[in-house]
């Protein structure tokens, strides 16, 4: 299935209930056993089952086993009506290399919560601009023993109470003064870059774009940055949110070339929101109408971000 969603239409998950079953995927890299069994230990502590296939992890090189292993145990989860959730063991890399083999038909079928982050943003852009489905940027199954209480708190919450509770991190800088709405895109930039130009690239006009990293020096940071705002990706775009750049050399430096390249245009900027690579890691809905407010710096959403049945 090949064909982009309406962008009028919406598709919510259901939220999920106590006791549910929530299914494992292995989109990219291969884990940690002990970060594995910390993460379904949390799960199971919050009174959640957890499915996941026998012989799961299937060492090939960098990656949690070929590309047409992880595809199917991906499809085996959306496909399966016990399961009431999906969530994404690591990322790493190879999530990518999936995209074209994903039957988004079935996905539009058995819309369900979808959790990840890093490399998963492949996955997030892909499913909303094929689906219209909402996903969810926040903690993997291998990063909730290392995710801080207010995080994991989060985490569960968001996913059980169905609706999204406003965002009012103290840590926030704001770069850039001005009013925010429209609905939040975006993820790991490194990923968002190799996006562009392919059929799952969720444009980020009207958009609230919401960025993070790992591992990068400032100057490819720069770089990408660069890049985007010269392929006219930042063009119309309703406000910029950068999350924890982890690992990424002196934010300072990098802050302040977002406000050179951005500081002209016309939408808010803010630094520092606890989302990405830290032991802060907020779940955050992707695809829901949100609203940037610099009084109480705080990030709302003005629609649901579950199914009401």
């Amino acid at each position: 299935m090949k064909e982009t969603a309406d962008p009028g239409r919406i598709l919510l998950p259901p939220a999920l209930a106590a006791g549910d079953t929530i299914g494992l995927v292995a989109p990219a890299g291969a884990w940690n056993e002990d970060d594995f069994t910390k993460g379904v230990r949390i799960l199971s502590d919050y009174g959640f089952s957890v499915k996941f296939p026998r012989n799961f992890l299937q060492n090939e090189a960098y990656l949690a086993g070929k590309d047409s292993y992880r595809t199917e145990i991906f499809h085996d989860a959306w496909r399966d009506p016990a399961i009431k959730a999906i969530l994404s063991v690591r990322g790493g890399y190879g999530s990518l290399r999936i995209l074209d083999s994903i039957d988004f038909d079935l996905i539009r079928a058995c819309p369900k919560p979808f959790i990840g982050f890093s490399d998963v943003t492949a996955l997030h852009s892909a499913i909303f601009e094929k689906t219209g489905l909402v996903t969810f940027h926040g903690p993997m199954l291998t990063t909730l023993a290392k995710s801080d209480k207010s995080s994991v708190a989060s985490f569960f919450e968001t996913l059980t109470r169905g609706a999204c509770a406003p965002l009012k991190p103290g840590s926030v800088e704001i770069l850039k003064q001005g009013i925010g709405f429209g609905r939040i895109t975006g993820g790991n930039l490194t990923t968002s870059v190799h996006l562009l130009g392919t059929t799952y690239e969720v444009p980020w006009q009207d958009k609230i774009v919401f960025l993070e990293d790992i591992g990068e020096a400032p100057y490819r940071i720069d770089r990408m940055l660069t890049h985007l705002k010269m392929a006219g990706r930042f063009r119309n775009v309703k406000g910029l949110i950068l999350g924890a750049f982890t690992g990424c050399g002196d934010t300072d430096l990098i802050w302040e070339r977002v406000l050179e390249l951005f500081g002209d245009d016309d939408f808010p900027i803010w630094a520092g929101f606890p989302a990405g690579h830290g032991t802060e890691n907020m779940i955050i809905p992707m695809g829901i109408e949100a609203e940037m407010d610099p009084s109480q710096a705080q990030l709302t959403f003005s629609e649901p971000c579950f199914r009401r049945d």
